[in-house]
Order: structure tokens, then C-alpha cells, then sequence
């Protein structure tokens, strides 16, 4: 573990936030910061700091204050608004109640905020407040965690960190937490820090720094401790090549993914679907491959901070069939029903202990372990599901140095369940309100163009994962990088060429070793070619005819091959064209073909209706551009265009503008518009064709 405190970083903490915020502040949040980029010691938000100052109010009178980590806030990028300010005189009275519930804490804190717009503060603000030390931090390293998740734990940890280290057994975080603590400093005034059984490390200090070293110096001896005390590492006698499981991956996860899919009683939304994240390492791949790797990974989570992401317990599933997919479902199935069975058992022998008002977690596992391919990990979404994936990581490897040096002993049955059902630990939940397609992913052709571009901005506005695809260049790489830097995680780039088949199959292996799988399919691809009939060669009529009918025959039938496979239904949207039922002259190609791909769609619409696959299409009249992003189409045919009506290129736009009977510029969020309709299913419609042109006489059906 190294020490990365820099005076010349903690300075320029200063002059950012000193002035405004403190210079006690700013220094606490360099050392968060330290911490925070240090995920051996906390993950994803977890962990908090605090720091103890003065506060004055607009009386003009001093108070002593205490700013805290809000909770869920992330201490690798944490701002001055990600910590709460309180009032440390009140919040230090509280110490002589003897019952405090959750709900009177809570309630506690917020009437004697500083600043009422502040966030919700960490559960463990009264650990902090009672502690006197002026800088106090809260981590969870995988180090102390696996020498307190053993048995003889405190033995460990005495052994390996010293004896100026106090040790508190297991208590819940709160108030029962923050009394227990300050008895045990009371008892041990000594005392540089202190090892929270089964929980984590807190560290103090008048200076933001030794707080910080302290962190650092004490995890750093439970590594050493732990390398030098390891005995009998897991034994591995198979070894996967993580390229195998890669390929294995491909073929399990739409399955896992469909079968994770939370059944609703909306028809026409009949599942609450998940992101599925592959954590295939060679790391990990041992740890499944093991002897022991089973029963390791079944026992309880390393702190009950990681609870509300994973679970309790993790799927195994014990010897896959995968050589065969008929046998390997069956086994998926029956594996993931049984955990369901024996959650819903779990909580129904507690039940009558949940609090009021806390609704049940969905039954089914976050993550799924599988020898000879590593663990797959659920969340709602990418984010939740990378949350998941990191703390399996750590969880694993943890446990595996455990292993290696005596036997894993974690928190009871009733402690998981009391925690999972905590009250404050389902608010984060509750105030996590998602969009409309934020449990979906999108795979959109075409998409570097004006039309693909637009309609990739509405899903991702919209909550959807997209997987944006086109002929590989500067135009999707742009197109990616433009959209990653509003939504993330949320947008992947994958070249594609819908004529060719294994072309087609490497994208949709791509998104789903990215995201487990696929739930809505934009064709949007396309190419056009102005000539006569009695002018045009073959060879170009072939050009148009392979990308427009051959290209959108191959991306419905491996959509179809892949939908069956997830089993969860889907949706396809075809970007069609006003041509279809309004062709012009001059562009009998386009026209035609793109009525031929049209045509497939309506039969696909037939043809999977029975998966609950919907296909729809969308029919648009000229779209030039999306912000500054032309349209492909348009810059070849154009030109044509322009000089056979004699107009500029503002004078050709003007020119579809007067001609629709709503004399309106038809743009790509127009298209896109109308693909959300049919994407998040406002009407049991399929078949059907939307016309986004203003309004064309000729082009009916309306």
C-alpha cells in the first residue's frame, strides 16, 4: 500500500476550495481524494471522512461544526457539496440517549444540517461526531477484511497490526455503531485507530495527513501479514484460457440475461431486464477452476456495505454443459429458480422483522459464478452492474488469501437480513427513480450519419444503452467520443458491415460481451444512387441492392437467432423512407430497394410476433443534418439534386420544407422521436409504419 500525500497536490486543494470552503475542508478532501482513487480501500462510493470545524451562522455566531461524506457520494471525485455540514455540539448529545432508531437519527441529522439543500449524510455521521480527532476516516480494506473475516480474527489483527490499534466486535452501522465506538476510545485512549470486526478501519487525527498515513501505514502491515502467513493457496488443476471463456460468453450471456429478467404485469413492458458485466481474469477463472472455489464463495460478503449491491450470497453453478446449449439453459434455469426459491425462504424467516414500508428485493442472484468462465454480474444498469462486478473482484480475491491462511467466518444470517432490509439502506434505492429505456440496450446501424446520430442521442437521453455501429472510420469514432462525453459508460462504438454476415456476428458478440445482451435493433443503414432507368449500370443497382435488401435480410435474421436465444422479446425499428410509398424519378434504386427491405420488415413483423419480437419501421422524408453532423446519404445524392431544380443547397432544404403540408424542416430528432415511440412501446403496434415527413400527399399509407 503506498502513501501517495504530496504537499504540493494538498496545496493546490488549498487554493481551489480554501478560500471558500476552509482550509480544513480543502484538506480533508485531498485525503478523501487519496483514498478515494485507492480501490483496496473502498469501492464505489463506499467508505466516508469527515472533518470538525467552525461554522458561522448569519447572527454572526461561531458553532462548532462537523462536515461528513454524503451518502453514496464517491471520494475519488468528491466536491465540497459531496460532505454535509452539521451542528457537532447537538449531534455530540445524542451520545446520552440509549435507543436511537434509524428513523429518529435520520430525522436528527436533518433538522440540524448547516445548509438545509445538503445531502443526505453518511450512516456513520455519529462515529465521526463522537470521535474527538479533528480528521477522522472510514475505509474498508480487503486487507483487514480478511483478517477479521476469519475465525480468531481479533487474534489476527492484533498480531499483525499491533497493540495501539483498538478492536471493536460486529455492530451494525448507526447509533448502536457510533456508542460502541466512543466506549471503546474512552477505553483505550491510546489508541491510534481502530478495527471494526467484520466491518472496516477507522483512523483519526488532528492533521488531515496523519488521519490519511495511518489509512495507509496500517493496511499496508495486514498485506505484509497476510503474504507472509499464506499457506495453502486454492488449488487449480484446470486452467480456462481467458480467450475460451471470452468465446463462452457469447453463447451463456443472452441466456443469463433473459433469465435474470424480472417478470411484470405490464403486457406490453412484461419484463424489468438487466445489464449483465463478464469479470473474466485469470484471477478469477482460478478462483472458479479451484478445488475449494465453491465453498469459498459461499460464504457471507465481506462487510455489509457491499449488501445492497450483491446480495448475500452468490450462484454457483456447478459443472455448465457447455457443449451443449439445450442442456446448458436447463441448467441456468433450474439454478437461478432454486436461488429464487431459497432467497424468498431467506426472507419469509425474517419477515416479520422487516421494517414498515420496505418493499422485497427481487429473488434472483447479482452474481453468478461459473467454472470455466468466470462470474457474470447484474445491475439495473452499466453503472450498478460495474459496482457489482468491482466488489465481486475484491470479494474473490479476499476471500482467496483467507483461504490461504485459515477459515472464512462472516456476519450471521440475521445480521445479512437486517442490514438488506435496513431502512436507510433502501432509501439509496428509493430516490434512484430510472428512465424509460434504462434497463435496455440498443444496437443502431448506420449510426455515424445525420438520422443514426440523432436517434442514438434521443435512446441515451432517454436512459438506453447504445451500441453505435458503422463502417469503421473518423466518422464513428467521433460520433462515440462525442456521445461518451455526456453519457459514459452508456455508449460503445462497434464497426460494422451489414453485408457480411460474420461482420454482423462479431457486433452483436461485441455488445453482448459488453453489456450481456440486446433488447432494441435500429436498421438504419443505408445507401442511395441517383440515375435514370434507362442510365443506371447493374453494378450499381447491385451496390444498393446488397446493402438495402441483403444487408437488412441478414441483420433481421441474426436479430431473430439472438432474440430466441434471451428468450425476453424485443423490439426492431427499421428506418424506412417516404420513397417507399412515394417514389420520385431519377431514384428507382433507392426506391426500390429500400421497398424490398421494407417489405422483409413487414413479413419479420409476422414471422417473430411469436417471441414478442415487434417490428415497426419509421418513414422519413429528407433529413440533412444533425448539428454538425451531415447526412451521408445526402452529401452524395445532393448535389444532383440541387442542380436538377437549379437551388443552393439552402434552396434544396427550403425546397422539402414547402412541400410538406406542415411547410416544417423534418429533422433527425423528429426521426428519432418517432423510433421512442415504438422503442418504449406507447401502443401494442407492430407492422406498422410511422410517416415523418410533414405530411405528403402522395406518400400513403397515412
Amino acid at each position: 500500500m503506498e502513501n501517495r500525500w504530496s504537499d504540493e497536490k494538498a496545496a493546490q486543494f488549498l487554493e481551489k476550495y480554501g478560500n471558500r470552503w476552509g482550509k480544513d475542508l480543502a484538506l480533508g478532501l485531498y485525503a478523501a481524494s487519496l483514498i478515494g482513487a485507492e480501490d483496496k480501500l473502498v469501492l464505489h462510493g463506499g467508505g466516508n471522512s469527515s472533518v470538525k470545524t467552525t461554522h458561522t451562522n448569519l447572527l454572526g455566531e461561531r458553532l462548532d461544526a462537523i462536515y461528513v461524506k454524503a451518502s453514496g457520494y464517491n471520494m475519488a471525485f468528491i466536491e465540497p457539496n459531496g460532505y454535509t455540514g452539521l451542528d457537532l455540539g447537538y449531534l455530540k448529545k445524542l451520545r446520552s440517549l440509549s435507543v436511537l432508531s434509524d428513523e429518529e437519527m435520520a430525522n436528527e441529522l436533518r433538522t440540524h444540517f448547516l445548509d438545509a439543500r445538503s445531502a443526505t449524510p453518511s450512516i456513520e455521521t455519529l462515529v465521526h461526531a463522537f470521535i474527538p480527532s479533528k480528521f477522522v476516516d472510514h475505509t474498508h480494506p480487503d486487507a483487514i477484511l480478511a483478517l477479521t473475516n476469519q475465525q480468531e480474527g481479533e487474534k489476527l489483527v492484533r498480531e499483525a497490526l499491533g497493540t495501539d490499534v483498538a478492536i471493536l466486535r460486529y455492530s451494525p452501522p448507526g447509533f448502536k455503531l457510533a456508542k460502541a465506538v466512543a466506549d471503546a476510545l474512552e477505553a483505550n485512549p491510546a489508541a491510534k485507530a481502530m478495527v471494526l470486526m467484520r466491518h472496516g478501519l477507522v483512523t483519526w487525527g488532528e492533521a488531515a495527513r496523519e488521519s490519511y498515513n495511518a489509512t495507509i501505514e496500517l493496511t499496508g502491515r495486514a498485506e505484509r501479514y497476510l503474504e507472509q502467513n499464506a499457506r495453502h493457496a486454492l488449488v487449480c488443476r484446470i486452467q480456462t484460457p481467458v480467450s475460451l471463456a471470452q468465446e463462452r460468453l457469447v453463447g451463456i450471456a443472452p441466456v443469463v440475461r433473459g433469465l435474470l429478467a424480472n417478470p411484470t404485469s405490464d403486457p406490453d413492458h412484461p419484463w424489468a431486464r438487466i445489464i449483465l458485466r463478464p469479470l473474466i481474469t485469470r484471477e478469477v477463472l482460478d478462483f472458479v477452476d479451484s478445488d475449494g472455489g465453491r465453498e469459498v464463495a459461499a460464504t457471507s460478503p465481506l462487510t455489509s456495505d457491499h449488501l445492497i449491491r450483491t446480495k448475500a450470497f452468490y450462484l454457483w453453478i456447478e459443472k455448465p454443459e457447455f457443449n451443449d446449449p439445450n442442456r446448458l439453459r436447463e441448467q441456468l434455469s433450474k439454478a437461478i429458480r432454486e436461488y429464487a426459491d431459497a432467497y424468498n425462504t431467506y426472507v419469509e424467516r425474517y419477515a416479520e422483522d422487516m421494517p414498515p414500508g420496505i418493499e422485497r428485493m427481487d429473488p434472483f442472484p447479482r452474481v453468478i459464478l461459473v467454472p470455466g468462465l468466470g462470474a457474470l454480474c447484474a445491475g439495473k444498469d452499466i453503472a450498478a452492474a460495474e459496482v457489482v462486478k468491482d466488489i465481486t473482484a475484491h470479494t474473490l480475491a479476499t476471500k482467496a488469501q483467507v483461504a490461504a491462511m485459515g477459515t472464512y467466518c462472516g456476519l450471521s444470517e440475521r445480521e445479512l437480513f437486517e442490514m438488506e432490509y435496513r431502512t436507510l439502506q433502501h432509501v439509496k434505492l428509493q430516490g434512484d427513480k430510472s428512465l424509460p429505456l434504462a434497463r435496455h440496450v440498443a444496437l443502431i446501424t448506420g449510426a455515424a450519419g445525420a438520422i443514426g446520430s440523432g436517434i442514438a442521442q434521443e435512446l441515451l437521453e432517454q436512459g438506453c444503452h447504445v451500441a453505435a455501429t458503422d463502417l469503421p472510420g473518423d466518422a464513428l469514432t467521433g460520433l462515440v467520443d462525442e456521445l461518451r462525453t455526456r453519457f459514459g459508460a452508456r455508449v460503445m462504438g462497434v464497426p460494422l458491415d451489414i453485408t457480411s454476415a460474420s461482420s454482423i456476428a462479431d457486433a452483436f458478440g461485441a455488445v453482448i460481451r459488453a453489456w450481456g445482451g440486446i433488447d432494441l435493433i435500429i436498421l438504419n443503414a443505408g445507401v442511395a444512387h441517383v440515375s435514370a432507368i434507362t442510365e443506371m449500370s447493374l453494378e450499381s443497382f447491385r451496390k444498393l441492392e446488397k446493402i438495402n435488401i441483403e444487408g437488412m435480410l441478414l441483420m433481421l435474421a441474426e436479430s431473430a437467432r439472438f432474440f430466441k436465444l434471451q428468450g425476453t422479446g424485443g423490439d426492431i425499428v427499421m428506418v424506412s423512407t417516404k420513397n417507399v410509398f412515394a417514389p420520385g424519378a431519377r431514384f428507382g434504386a433507392y426506391s426500390a430497394t429500400k421497398a424490398a427491405g421494407h417489405q422483409l420488415a413487414r413479413i419479420a413483423s409476422q414471422e417473430f410476433a411469436e417471441m414478442d419480437v415487434r417490428v415497426n419501421m419509421v418513414a422519413p422524408d429528407a433529413v440533412f443534418s444533425h448539428g454538425s453532423r451531415k447526412s451521408g446519404l445526402w452529401s452524395e445524392i445532393g448535389p444532383e439534386r440541387m442542380a436538377a431544380r437549379g437551388l443552393s443547397p439552402e434552396g434544396l432544404e427550403e425546397y422539402y420544407r414547402n412541400r410538406n403540408l406542415l411547410k416544417i424542416r423534418v429533422t433527425a430528432r423528429h426521426v428519432a422521436k418517432a423510433v421512442l415511440y415504438f422503442a418504449t412501446r406507447q401502443s401494442p403496434t407492430t407492422g406498422a409504419t410511422i410517416p415523418v415527413d410533414g405530411g405528403l400527399p402522395d406518400a400513403t399509407p397515412r
